[in-house]
């Protein structure tokens, strides 16, 4: 019985989609930790928003409302920076992931030309068990003859 010669191959494709695989993971956290971030600042600009609404309703000074345009204007500036976090996060998410994707395909090659070895492998030993079948059948025969 011959052994797989691409068993070497087959471990270091299996262990780089490991590596991808990990790295794919990291990636996804890092981009669900930005994008709930963008959120909550989008919450709290919603929030504000709507406060400072009921509060002009009642009335504010002009110098409240400038400091609240101020303050809004920052926090435009900090969702802005947030949105090409996530942009970039996203697009890095997504490389890992291609990266995976065929690193799977190759790992899954290499495990169908091993599969594709272990029947060649089961066969040959089926036809070598069929012909010492057929030997021993063949000396049984003869030893039955001769007697």
């Amino acid at each position: 019985m011959t052994p797989f010669k691409l068993t070497k191959i087959l471990n270091l494709k299996e262990h780089e989609k490991q590596k991808a695989l990990h790295e794919y993971e990291e990636a996804r956290t890092r981009f669900e930790e930005v994008a709930e971030k963008l959120y909550h600042f989008l919450k709290q600009k919603e929030d504000y928003e709507e406060q400072h609404k009921q509060q002009l309703q009642s009335g504010l000074a002009i110098q409240h409302i400038r400091s609240f345009q101020h303050f809004m204007s920052n926090l435009q500036r900090v969702i802005d920076h947030y949105q090409h976090l996530v942009m970039q996060a996203r697009q890095h998410m997504e490389l890992k992931q291609l990266k995976l994707v065929e690193l799977n395909v190759e790992v899954k090659k290499y495990e169908k030309i091993k599969e594709k070895h272990d029947e060649m492998i089961a066969q040959q030993m089926r036809i070598a068990e069929q012909k010492q079948m057929d030997d021993i059948s063949i000396q049984q025969y003869c030893y039955r003859e001769t007697r």
